[in-house]
């Protein structure tokens, strides 16, 4: 097993995953033990696949959830290093379909995003506010031309634009509250992001809060940020009236696990919005795991 951590060339930094690379054989109860484990955001689980080069499933410390995208991104990063993928395009069977993922001469994994929905949601910024700990006039702000919206890329988020960068920093969440937002509009968890930004080439700065997959606050989300970049294309609003093909997004500073990741948008063969997110990453653990046989009721003991 190995922790690799996505979206970074530093150790320590950006969103660390768990990588398990020889999972044939693993129950949901074992892969789930494990994931609990390691107790990392996801663990990513790597079986054999007749749809593709590879199945991947990925489990937090509390469930499964049907796409990540900085565990794919960890997993590739680490098959490249341990020599076991060549640079090129490959193919993953995920829960949600299969994907394309490439890895290029610089280490950089690419990965492909299931069709995209966006769609905008009404919620009171009173409510959205109180979930966030913030004031509403910080939402209010930029709510004309930015809307509140449940959009995916294969995993939902609720994506709620904030004025600065300052706002995004006082954020205190309560947990609850966004747990329950969450299970109302069937989302993951919370994307809330601003065109603030630390550096002067990114184009938004964001944070996510998904408790009721049981990650309070994850570093930086793949799967969240490609759905921002449907989002952004949709809506087509922002600091720019036509968002750019080629976006970074900044995520994970205010709990120092900076992290930078890359969003492509452009058109597949039949002119649909065509979604890429994209990373390096860098191994920070290696190691092995002993792992309980499973009991008859079910139960994984220790």
């Amino acid at each position: 097993m190995a922790l690799v951590d996505a979206f970074s060339t530093e150790p320590l930094a950006g969103n660390a995953a768990g990588v398990i690379p020889e999972a044939n054989g693993l129950s949901d109860q074992q892969c789930q033990a494990i994931a609990r484990e390691l107790s990392v955001s996801e663990t990513a689980f790597l079986f054999d696949s007749r749809e593709a080069d590879r199945r991947i499933r990925y489990f937090t410390p509390t469930q499964e959830v049907e796409l990540c995208g900085h565990a794919t991104i960890a997993a590739h990063a680490w098959l490249n290093t341990e020599g076991e993928l060549e640079i090129g395009t490959h193919t993953l069977e995920t829960n949600v379909g299969v994907l394309e993922v490439e890895l290029t001469e610089n280490g950089t994994v690419w990965m492909t995003q299931d069709l995209p929905t966006v769609e905008a949601r009404e919620i009171p910024y009173s409510r959205l506010a109180d979930a966030l700990g913030v004031d509403k006039a910080t939402l209010q702000d930029v709510g004309a031309d930015l809307p509140v919206a449940r959009a995916s890329t294969g995993l939902a988020f609720l994506l709620v634009p904030i004025n600065f960068l300052e706002s995004l920093g006082s954020i205190r969440p309560s947990l609850d509250a966004i747990k329950t937002l969450s299970e109302e509009h069937d989302v993951a968890g919370i994307y809330v992001f601003t065109f603030d930004t630390l550096r002067g080439d990114s184009t938004l700065h964001a944070r996510m809060f998904a408790p009721a997959a049981g990650v309070d606050e994850d570093p930086v989300t793949g799967t969240a940020s490609g759905a921002c970049g449907a989002y952004l294309h949709d809506v087509g609003a922002g600091a720019f009236d036509d968002p750019p093909e080629q976006m970074v997004f900044e995520q994970g500073h205010f709990i120092d696990r900076p992290g930078l990741l890359n969003v492509q948008v452009g058109q597949d063969d039949q002119g649909r919005c065509d979604i890429r997110i994209g990373g390096q990453a860098v191994t920070s653990l290696t190691g092995e795991l002993e792992v309980p046989e499973d009991a008859d009721d079910g139960i994984i003991e220790a």
